[in-house]
């Protein structure tokens, strides 16, 4: 398999994939570090903040003004860890934290964006916009079917300018417009709602360096998001009971997000919850239904 995924609740939208000698291709941003390193500057969120002309600085510096966003400098992890407002001079001064980072509180649509890159031209564009359920926490996203031209503008001269001879995928969030975070990946939460073929591309685009997917019949999909609490040891759901909500309408895909015979606290988790499941799906209705399925079973055998 080209395409390196270690969650294995990931691994069924890959597995099937033919594997070109030689190819690989990242999904963790720890791979992602790796394989490039003309390229990896991209995930110190200070040096793409300042690229933009937006105020930011490690912990430790003089700061301009508040309220501030604060987070780590590098996460590799990702899942919103060690993130939070910054409101005063006395709230700075309790967090601050070696290897974190301040910088604008950015406030507007929050957009992720997927690019397809070749040779440092972005050949493809897909955008998704998450509702969040407080604490970094998401209820769910849609995988949007229309363009974002201000979004695409705005990347694009950013890509032109910072990715020169870059060939690849990327992930780009936006805060109103702006920059927040930049991955040498794609979000692979949600290929089956990039239509039929869309891995194949992307193992082409890494094969050969070109970009051919026929994009004419794309549809908008949404991934409906199951949190629990956190401090609580979870079990995934019998096969049954998985195979029963794929059967629902509409639902193209489910995943169980965390490693059972692992301890909670070793799961990387945004502060407002711990992440059990997700829905992907046509329609928001029956992914939430979906969800209310799998809440259920997880929520009666949680200790």
């Amino acid at each position: 398999m080209p395409i390196c995924e270690i969650d294995p609740w990931r691994m069924q939208y890959f597995e099937h994939a033919a594997c070109p000698p030689g190819v690989n291709i990242p999904t963790e941003d720890s791979d992602a570090w790796e394989w490039n390193p003309e390229h990896r500057w991209v995930y110190d969120k200070i040096a793409i903040a300042r690229s933009q002309g937006i105020a930011a600085g490690p912990h430790g510096t003089a700061v301009p003004y508040f309220p501030l966003f604060s987070k780590p400098t590098v996460n590799l992890v990702g899942m919103g860890v060690d993130t939070r407002i910054l409101r005063s001079a006395d709230e700075y001064s309790r967090h601050n934290t070696s290897g974190h980072m301040w910088m604008t509180l950015l406030e507007g649509r929050h957009i992720s964006t997927d690019v397809a890159i070749a040779a440092g031209e972005p050949r493809w564009w897909r955008h998704a916009t998450g509702i969040s359920a407080g604490g970094r926490t998401f209820d769910f996203w849609t995988v949007h079917a229309a363009p974002e031209p201000d979004i695409e503008a705005y990347c694009g001269d950013w890509i032109a300018r910072h990715l020169r001879g870059y060939t690849g995928m990327v992930n780009i969030e936006t805060i109103a417009g702006k920059i927040i975070e930049v991955h040498l990946r794609f979000s692979d939460q949600w290929p089956d709602l990039n239509g039929p073929g869309w891995v194949e591309a992307v193992i082409g685009l890494y094969h050969t360096g070109t970009w051919n997917f026929a994009d004419g019949e794309r549809r908008e999909g949404h991934i409906v998001v199951l949190f629990g609490p956190k401090g609580r040891r979870y079990r995934h759901p019998p096969r049954a009971l998985i195979e029963q909500v794929l059967g629902m309408p509409s639902v193209t895909s489910v995943q169980n997000t965390f490693h059972e015979d692992r301890d909670p606290e070793r799961h990387a988790m945004p502060p407002g919850g711990f992440r059990l499941a997700i829905v992907n799906c046509w329609d928001l209705d029956s992914g939430r239904k979906a969800r209310e399925l799998l809440k259920t079973h997880y929520f009666a055998q949680s200790h």
